[in-house]
């Protein structure tokens, strides 16, 4: 993967230069937390490294950086245990936009690079548009695809999915659910039914739950993971759209404090453009 820079790199970095060019970090504290906060990271996470760079007496930039690096990368990494490079069956979840029929696309051309026998359900039944856009790159792939009728009940299109899946002996099912708010209780209804219906025929051990965030969202991809993962116990996270100006130091709060897995990260529109997520790449992103 081409290294991109994230979280707007260039800002964060030359605030905290300037800062530490006038003088050690206790002399500006109030800088510092402003150029933390632009950065997307939360304020509890903030207040904890401000705190700490006081502590520590770093007065240089050089060891500033080296010392927030650390701090980022082991953020990025507590309580990580290991977890499978994929599952059974995968549920993309997430708002509007987040780019989950995308995703689902290198997803599968991933899998597929490794020999993996791919699955599509296109449980998105409100977007008609959604649906199209998984047939083409189905057909373009090879990948079998179950879909139902626009309007018609996901939960139904995606019992025949996995049935069918059970039955072919596919390796991997990828399920497209459609958008929704993370603030409208009904729709988020809808997405536990569909994974009591996959619990009827597969156990919770062959489920990745995973939310598709936009890394342009800002702070609060922080209140859509809580809202999914409260909902559907969340297995994992998906760090969408990013280039040179997208935001991404909610993750760092997502991982710290819900202690959800960032699994995948894409970065433009080939549908090779997906890697593994690698919290060392992500943190240098930042202060390149």
């Amino acid at each position: 993967m081409e290294k991109s820079s994230f979280l707007r790199p260039r800002s964060f970095l030359d605030r905290i230069k300037s800062i530490f060019s006038s003088g050690p970090a206790k002399e500006h504290v109030d800088d510092l937390e402003e150029a933390l906060i632009e950065a997307d990271i939360d304020m509890s996470i903030v207040g904890e490294l401000t705190d700490a760079l006081k502590k520590e007496r770093i007065s240089s930039f050089e060891d500033a950086k080296k010392f927030l690096k650390g701090q980022f990368i082991l953020k990025l990494k507590e309580n990580s245990a290991e977890h499978p490079k994929h599952r059974k069956i995968i549920i993309l979840t997430g708002i509007n936009g987040a780019g989950k029929t995308t995703t689902a696309s290198k997803l599968a051309h991933l899998y597929q690079s490794l020999g993996e026998k791919v699955m599509f359900v296109a449980a998105d039944t409100f977007r008609a548009a959604a649906i199209e856009q998984l047939e083409i790159w189905a057909k373009m792939s090879g990948t079998d695809i179950v879909k139902g009728i626009e309007g018609g009940d996901p939960a139904a299109v995606v019992f025949d999915g996995i049935v069918r899946a059970k039955k072919e002996g596919h390796d991997v099912v990828i399920i497209d659910t459609a958008g929704r708010l993370h603030t409208k209780v009904n729709l988020m209804q809808e997405l536990l039914k569909i994974k009591r219906v996959i619990l009827k025929e597969f156990s919770e051990e062959d489920i990745d739950t995973l939310i598709i965030i936009d890394a342009n969202t800002g702070k609060n991809a922080f209140a859509q993971a809580k809202e999914f993962n409260n909902t559907l116990k969340l297995t994992g996270v998906i760090l969408t759209k990013f280039d040179s100006s997208a935001k991404g130091g909610s993750v760092i709060r997502i991982k710290h404090e819900l202690g959800l897995p960032i699994k995948y990260m894409t970065f433009g529109e080939n549908v090779e453009a997906i890697s593994e997520f690698n919290p060392e790449e992500f943190v240098d992103g930042i202060f390149q």
